[in-house]
């Protein structure tokens, strides 16, 4: 059973990729420099503080405005396992799956709290609150996202790919 554990960051509407990772920090592409900076616009103790298997819950919109890829790219980097919201904006969730960063859209994602240990059953399509006892059903992640994420996004995977077809 695939299954991602970890407790919760909580963030609101509209999280732009400029929120993610500041534009002034896209001089680099090294992932482990832009998770130093990770969210700090939207809580400044963010990166200092995120730890590996957190996850972040947040409202509608998320990963909105740019395309930059270095947004799913930092979260990953920084230590985030997944990332619950509302909705996503439609680059944000493709780019999340090309850099093997798990993404659910949850309506309910307000009832998850701060702080909160939270195990996402990607088989089920079920997230279990293990704070309040809730389970709340998503649409299961079809096998071949699951393969990307497993795989640590799409550039791996096909390097694999063309491992197998040798």
């Amino acid at each position: 059973m695939n299954v991602i554990t970890g407790r919760v960051w909580k963030f609101g509407d509209n999280i732009d990729t400029d929120l993610i990772i500041p534009a002034r920090y896209l001089n680099t592409s090294d992932p482990h420099e832009l998770a130093k900076h990770v969210m700090e616009d939207a809580d400044p103790e963010f990166p200092s503080k995120v730890r590996p298997g957190d996850i972040i819950v947040a409202g509608y919109n998320f990963g909105s405005g740019s395309s930059r890829e270095h947004a799913p790219i930092a979260l990953k980097a920084a230590g985030v396992a997944a990332v619950i919201a509302k909705s996503f904006a439609r680059i944000f969730y493709r780019n999340s799956f090309n850099m093997g960063l798990p993404i659910f859209e949850l309506l309910e994602s307000d009832e998850i709290n701060e702080g909160d240990l939270i195990k996402i059953d990607l088989d089920n399509g079920i997230i279990h609150n293990v704070d309040t006892g809730k389970d709340y059903k998503f649409t299961p992640i079809p096998e071949f996202m699951q393969e990307l994420i497993a795989a640590g996004g799409l550039i791996n995977f096909a390097k694999e790919m063309l491992k197998e077809n040798k």
